[in-house]
């Protein structure tokens, strides 16, 4: 069995326009979570905080794939159930009967596949996972937005979708809270070897949405510290305007160790040495 060292940093921020922060994170090896209570939606907070509570049980544990989707799927639902709850007892309450809580949500699991330690990523909404590996910058997951099925159908083009008035609205999220007719807590799973992605980056919109790709890439570059990069990528996403609460979540996997209680001189061995060339 391989033990995987990871490195991590996360930061957040209200911004300079929102009063409360939304947000919330959880750097709980073997579990990552950036969430993103909707702004303009009730209580953005709650379902952010429900959402992480669900996925903090995953923490701790040791998961071979199929058994880390099940988990992440179970948790999903959980939180899900909750928010649905929550909506019913407020409008029981006496709240709107539009009330809806609802939050993105991406989050990375370290799982051990057939061919080794994988990451299994998942996203609900438009926050966002990124790879960075020799380099190069790429976003992983896809945006669930109204602006992304425009540019997916050729009526946008990416530069257009950034400045849209439109681009904030999410067409899946956890909870009641997605677009009208969009599917409610529906994630989108990827598998990602560990040596294509020495450093992972989970972000909300409040970053992605204030700071481009190319200085996003610059300050990944710029920082061996992944708490480090994490402050700076959120405070350029506040410098840019903080138009959003605006949180970074920064993942480096640093090597891995043979856990075999009978090799007493097993020494860490490089991604390259353990995974083979890096795609």
């Amino acid at each position: 069995m391989n033990r995987v060292e990871l490195h991590h940093g996360a930061a957040t921020d209200v911004g300079l326009v929102r009063e409360v922060n939304e947000d919330a994170f959880l750097a709980d090896p073997p579990v990552f979570v950036v969430a993103d209570g909707m702004g303009g939606h009730d209580r953005g907070d709650v379902a952010s905080t429900y959402a992480v509570e669900e996925l903090a049980r995953l923490a701790h544990g040791d998961y071979a794939l199929e058994e880390g989707a099940a988990a992440v799927d179970a948790a999903l639902q959980a939180a899900q159930d909750r928010l649905l709850a929550y909506d019913e007892e407020q409008r029981a309450a006496g709240a709107d009967d539009t009330f809806a809580a609802g939050t993105t949500v991406v989050l990375a699991l370290l799982v051990e596949s057939a061919d080794g330690p994988h990451w299994l990523l998942a996203n609900v909404g438009d926050s966002r996972i990124y790879r960075y590996n020799e380099g190069e910058l790429e976003q992983v997951s896809v945006d669930h937005s109204l602006v992304q099925e425009l540019v997916d159908a050729g009526r946008l083009t990416p530069d257009a979708a950034a400045v849209h008035p439109s681009r904030n609205v999410v067409t899946r999220a956890l909870g009641g809270a997605a677009m009208p007719g969009a599917v409610s807590g529906a994630a989108d799973y990827y598998l990602l070897p560990l040596a294509a992605a020495e450093r992972l980056l989970l972000c909300s919109d409040g970053v992605s949405g204030m700071v481009d790709d190319v200085t996003i890439a610059s300050i990944l570059a710029g920082y061996d510290d992944p708490r480090d990069a994490a402050d700076a990528l959120v405070a350029a996403a506040v410098g840019a305007g903080g138009h959003d609460n605006a949180t970074a979540l920064v993942v480096d996997v640093v090597g891995l160790a043979n856990d075999d209680p009978y090799d007493s001189h097993a020494q860490r061995l490089s991604l390259e040495q353990k995974l083979g060339a890096l795609p």
